[in-house]
């Protein structure tokens, strides 16, 4: 049965992926070596070597006898995910990669590395059930949920390939991770959660990663929005709005006609209250869809004075498709009506247009 808060879907059936290190509470990971014949700290090398040192090659784990390294590897590092290609521009600076799972799935990741910092965004899903129109993953479907291990396994290969030097600049550490890949994150409420975990636990037991360097995004799943809330965590959560009245939201995020605007902002704003944190509000401009003036002018009502930023997303067009990005002039002055209010606006820099950059672009080109 789903934990209050979770969502369920319909998927194919198929088999399960392999129980991975990533998977398992740092108990779990001593039980799983035990059921080997080790010794209990077998299991904090091993994820030392992988959250540490951000390996899986057992070759190089000369703190464990030779002959116990396969064993090891077996049980707890199964090869979960192949790279199918990389893709970049920017300067090779934004790199997606498209991913193969265990059992052909397709999902996508995106490292991004700017002057001040090295953003990650990962998939949390498979495809995605929300079913938004304007989004190539939501077009998609859902195939299924990520395993916790999937979910973290992409965030330690950027977290590799930054070390190694693979993104111009020299070698780096990854700053931030955003759950706004493909898949609606709070829909596979639990395996993000554990991955939210793996990631901010401290060395040997996750990467020792800043909550606050965090975001999780969501269409606006109510339950499970005020569970994460007591959940005591400090990551940032980011609410794809998109429209800040019922008739336009009920079908650009069919999610609104289960909840609404008012009760996904109310949502929204006890998150903001229990967590200390600012919310961010996503806005994707659509052109003549949802940046009218009116529609500034009524967004900014419901933000002012509340702990919230809005993120403006120039929309990264699916090819084919009738949605597209808003003119400038409509953009800077719904920019202009937010201020206004006193609502703080940025409007995202778009990286990786060329790379067929929105989410489910680079799976649905594959596929």
């Amino acid at each position: 049965m789903p934990a209050p808060g979770e969502l369920t879907f319909a998927a194919p059936r198929g088999a399960k992926p392999p129980r991975h290190l990533a998977d398992l509470t740092p108990a779990e990971r001593r039980e799983a070596v035990a059921e080997l014949g080790e010794k209990p700290f077998r299991a904090g090398q091993v994820a030392r070597h992988y959250f540490t040192r951000l390996t899986d090659d057992p070759s190089g784990w000369t703190d464990i006898p030779a002959s116990r390294r396969a064993a090891l590897a077996e049980k707890l590092l199964p090869e979960l995910m192949t790279v199918v290609r990389h893709v970049s521009c920017d300067g090779d600076t934004t790199r997606k990669t498209l991913w193969r799972l265990f059992d052909g799935t397709l999902v996508e990741s995106v490292l991004m590395r700017y002057p001040d910092r090295v953003t990650m965004c990962v998939s949390s899903q498979a495809g995605c059930g929300m079913n938004c129109p304007f989004c190539a993953t939501g077009q998609a479907g859902l195939t299924r949920n990520l395993s916790t291990a999937e979910i973290v396994h992409q965030i330690v290969a950027g977290a590799r390939a930054l070390r190694d030097g693979e993104i111009p600049g020299g070698p780096a550490r990854l700053t931030n991770v955003v759950f706004m890949g493909m898949g609606e994150p709070l829909a596979n409420y639990n395996r993000v959660l554990r991955a939210i975990r793996a990631l901010t636990d401290p060395a040997p037991d996750g990467l020792g990663m800043s909550q606050r360097g965090i975001t999780v995004s969501t269409v606006g799943l109510v339950p499970a929005m005020y569970r994460l809330a007591d959940e005591g965590l400090s990551v940032r959560l980011a609410l794809s709005l998109h429209a800040p009245d019922d008739e336009l939201r009920d079908t650009l995020v069919p999610v609104n006609t289960r909840w609404k605007v008012a009760e996904v902002l109310d949502a929204a704003w006890n998150y903001a209250e229990v967590s200390g944190r600012r919310v961010s509000i996503e806005y994707a401009l659509i052109r003549d869809i949802n940046d009218q003036a009116w529609r500034a002018d009524l967004l900014g009502r419901l933000l002012k004075n509340r702990r919230a930023h809005v993120n403006l997303i120039p929309l990264n067009p699916t090819p084919g498709s009738k949605w597209t990005a808003s003119r400038p002039e409509d953009e800077r002055e719904f920019v202009r009506r937010l201020e206004a209010y006193g609502v703080p606006v940025t409007v995202r820099d778009t990286r990786g247009q060329e790379i067929d950059g929105a989410c489910g672009q680079l799976a649905a080109a594959e596929r």
